[in-house]
């Protein structure tokens, strides 16, 4: 596999291994990014969470957290991150670093060898401790992971989100948890992590994303980690999309909330054509993704039926979220004053001006993707994750200049409530 723009270089190293180089010529800063997706597995996803916190720390040559750090400032302040994060029924273990140039090293040292073997030590060469994690990184980590999750029901708003997607996505594999699960988490140990994290390498479909090094070095060195791993990597799951389904209402009470929350979830009832992006990013942006969008203008501002009311769109599930905060005597109105501006947008006019409006503030924000090493390497790599030809910003840009009104309808008709879930008070606090 070959891919190459004006932008990109995109080849294959390896079965399951690609690495892209991308465009840096106008920073001093470079990066190196790498991506292991692997299928999310319900019985391991805790252990998944845990993992990611457990590799921050340090690798086998910097083992703890000070010698790491104390590495990073040797390299003139590199930085370096490890996150999970969810791709439909996939999940995705990253660690970055980040830094200046080779050109820019006042002992004109090798940085980009430094910053590669930071970061494939840091996912090839944890440190571990008689075959398994260190036992009082699994602890300290395991016990960050909880405070985590116990913080998900202070924050209210967040809360009922996953509520609802908790309803809408059910037992499928769309609905296991990024961060796992409180009860499990006295199931984690350090063999059990080192389990799960033998399991994502043997799956995991890699890619490294290179920016400003010199990407041969890279290559070679990752290549060199990969031998003596057994892999069997897995392809990309397919994306996915609840089927539509009658809708169902759910509402939970509890003491004293202050304000409502509602959280409405639509299905596209089949997954998402990469080619739907351009018109899926404006028909967001006329209903609820902008301050001149539908929601924003009328329910919040003229009707005063919420403190704030967005929709969003998640493209490897094919579903559109709803989020808003109302009084409590309102949600019934705010609920019907939602659907009735989808409704509008499907059939009734659109404006050649409301239109514009939306579009030039999506190519506005869009005109800052290349701004930062960060934008042009998340663009890629969601390029990556949804399958298809992958396009530049500029192709993007371009994609939503030729959306029409139609093409928004055509989107917005698709999609189906399947879950309102409402947080409110108690009745007796109500009425107190």
């Amino acid at each position: 596999m070959f891919e190459r723009n004006n932008d990109l270089e995109r080849k294959q190293l390896a079965p399951g291994v690609c690495i892209t180089t991308l465009d840096a010529s106008k920073f001093n800063r470079c990066c190196i990014t790498l991506h292991l997706r692997f299928p999310a597995k319900r019985e391991s996803a805790t252990d998944a969470a845990v993992l990611a916190l457990v590799l921050e720390r340090g690798y086998a040559a910097c083992p703890d957290m000070t010698a790491l750090s104390r590495r990073l400032a040797e390299l003139y302040g590199a930085d370096l991150g490890v996150d999970l994060a969810s791709a439909g029924t996939d999940r995705v273990l990253s660690a970055d670093i980040c830094g200046i140039k080779d050109a820019y090293a006042l002992a004109g040292e090798n940085l980009t060898a430094a910053y590669a073997d930071i970061v494939f030590g840091t996912i090839f060469d944890p440190y571990l401790v008689d075959g398994a994690f260190d036992p009082e990184a699994v602890r300290i980590e395991t016990e960050t992971q909880a405070r985590r999750l116990e913080a998900e029901f202070n924050s209210k708003r967040l809360y009922c989100v996953r509520q609802a997607r908790r309803k809408f996505y059910g037992d499928t594999p769309a609905g296991i948890e990024l961060g796992g699960y409180p009860g499990e988490l006295v199931n984690v140990t350090p063999q059990s992590l080192k389990a799960e994290y033998d399991r994502i390498l043997s799956t995991a479909y890699i890619d490294v994303m290179v920016q400003g090094v010199d990407e041969a070095r890279v290559a070679d060195m990752l290549l060199k980690k990969l031998d003596g791993i057994r892999r069997d990597p897995h392809p990309f799951a397919a994306p996915v999309a609840m089927p539509a389904t009658p809708l169902r209402h759910f509402k939970e009470e509890i003491p004293g909330l202050t304000q409502a929350k509602l959280c409405m979830l639509f299905t596209l009832g089949v997954p998402m054509r990469p080619d739907q992006m351009a018109a899926v990013r404006l028909a967001m942006a006329l209903y609820g993704g902008s301050v001149t969008s539908r929601l924003f203008l009328n329910v919040r501002e003229r009707d005063h039926l919420c403190y704030y009311c967005s929709s969003s769109f998640q493209s490897f599930t094919g579903s559109m979220a709803v989020n808003s905060g109302v009084e409590h005597a309102d949600a019934a109105r705010a609920e019907k004053a939602i659907l009735k501006e989808l409704d509008d947008l499907r059939s009734g006019p659109i404006t050649a001006e409301e239109l514009e409006d939306c579009r030039r503030s999506l190519l506005s924000g869009m005109a800052g993707i290349e701004d930062t090493l960060g934008g042009i390497e998340t663009w890629y790599y969601m390029e990556v994750l949804r399958g298809g030809p992958v396009q530049t910003p500029d192709d993007a840009r371009a994609a939503l200049q030729a959306v029409t009104e139609e093409d928004v309808r055509t989107v917005l008709r698709q999609l189906t409530l399947s879950v309102s879930y409402l947080l409110t008070r108690e009745e007796e606090s109500a009425h107190a």
